[in-house]
């Protein structure tokens, strides 16, 4: 196996636990980058050569190398395919008691380049690193070999991976696919969207969270911003709030609304607004609409740290808005999955906007992603979801 060398002192961050390796961090005299191939294994060396770990390299990426094993004697092949998602399964196991759930986290599970989430016998996978791909019909026989699946879909067509050269496609490795997946969450039915839904189809990383709101929406109104599917706005439903209004942009998801709406048997108290959110709820102010609860769960407004600025700044508008929209003492749940948005960072946005307009707000839950997102404790970047519950009140 060829080699990697870093220079003097640049394992200390390995040392301490993290995955990556920097294109900064190695020595070229010794073992220029050029001299490999995207997605090829390596021996990764100190300093001195002594051997600290495998990784697999793209020489033309700044994460140039992810370490796979401190041990420099691991093979990165099937078996260590298989060993790695059985391990991660068991964690899984441990913490839901239906097949429903994200199998595999990347960096988090050992299996860096590699997302699985699993609904019941079909799964879906997205290879986002070239070390990955080559080893990617490994990874469909590993999944037959375990699961026997229904379907296995392959949603390669994430932008992450043309800057590791790599093509965006999505593919059914093993199927037939099902017209329709139903999972359960929190006691209410979704209809999950394989090939055409957003990412992997649906986003289980917030499920602890969308739990806890069902405590609070018994005979409440309830309005879900940015619903996707309603993962909010049907657990809300099925819990008993009153009514139901879900705004999205997109039609598709709407239309995954008023499917999942009439699946768990609560379509006649869900409404749908179709617009941009902002624009959304603006028009819901002007006509004097209120709610007992508002749920903002956007999309990543910070998706690079140069977009810190005008993200936050979209973070503090937008729950202005949702603010202006509730009955006094009302409960405003509010999220982030920007990594770059710190949760210090999002409470001082909501902070401001509270103030903005003199609002008084309490805090009094936070949420995090569930444990089939587990937190690599050295990779900041595994940590990604924040959600705050607050009770918002007239200032005191």
């Amino acid at each position: 196996m060829s080699a990697i060398r870093l220079k003097k002192n640049e394992d200390k961050r390995l040392k301490q636990g993290h995955l990556w390796i920097f294109s900064n961090e190695i020595d070229n005299q010794v073992s220029p980058l050029k001299n490999f191939e995207a997605g090829q294994v390596v021996t990764v060396e100190a300093a001195n050569g002594k051997a600290i770990g495998v990784a697999y390299v793209n020489p033309n990426t700044l994460i140039c190398g992810r370490l796979l094993s401190r041990n420099p004697k691991v093979q990165f092949n099937q078996a260590f395919l298989k060993k790695r998602i059985q391990a991660a399964q068991a964690l899984r196991e441990a913490n839901f008691d239906a097949p429903f759930y994200r199998l595999v986290f990347g960096e988090s599970d050992g299996l860096p380049g590699l997302v699985i989430d699993r609904f019941g016998d079909v799964f879906v996978a997205q290879i986002t690193t070239a070390g990955m791909e080559a080893l990617k019909e490994e990874l469909v026989q590993t999944i037959e070999n375990l699961y026997h699946p229904q379907a296995l879909v392959l949603r390669n067509d994430s932008p992450s991976r043309e800057l590791e050269g790599l093509s965006l496609y999505t593919e059914v490795a093993i199927g037939p696919l099902p017209d329709e997946i139903v999972i359960e969450e929190n006691g209410a039915k979704f209809a999950i969207p394989t090939e055409d839904g957003q990412k992997t189809g649906w986003f289980y990383d917030h499920r602890i969270a969308r739990g806890r709101l069902q405590d609070f929406v018994k005979d409440k109104t309830v309005l879900d911003v940015f619903s996707y599917l309603g993962g909010w706005g049907i657990e809300a439903a099925v819990a008993g709030a009153k009514e139901v209004t879900c705004v999205d942009a997109s039609t598709f998801a709407l239309d995954g609304v008023d499917r999942n709406a009439e699946l768990n048997g609560v379509a006649e108290k869900v409404i749908t607004i179709e617009g941009n959110a902002f624009d959304v709820l603006k028009a819901l102010a002007t006509e004097a609409h209120k709610y007992d609860v508002v749920i903002v769960d956007p999309p990543a407004f910070v998706k690079r740290k140069k977009d810190f600025k005008a993200g936050a700044d979209g973070y503090r508008r937008i729950n202005e808005l949702a603010m202006r929209l509730l009955n006094t003492d009302g409960i405003l749940v509010s999220a982030s999955c920007s990594h770059h948005m710190s949760r210090d960072a999002l409470l001082q946005q909501i902070q401001l906007a509270s103030r903005h307009i003199d609002r008084n707000i309490q805090m009094f839950e936070q949420g995090h992603q569930g444990p089939d997102h587990p937190i690599h404790p050295a990779i900041p970047e595994t940590e990604y979801i924040k959600t705050f519950f607050f009770k918002v009140s007239k200032s005191w």
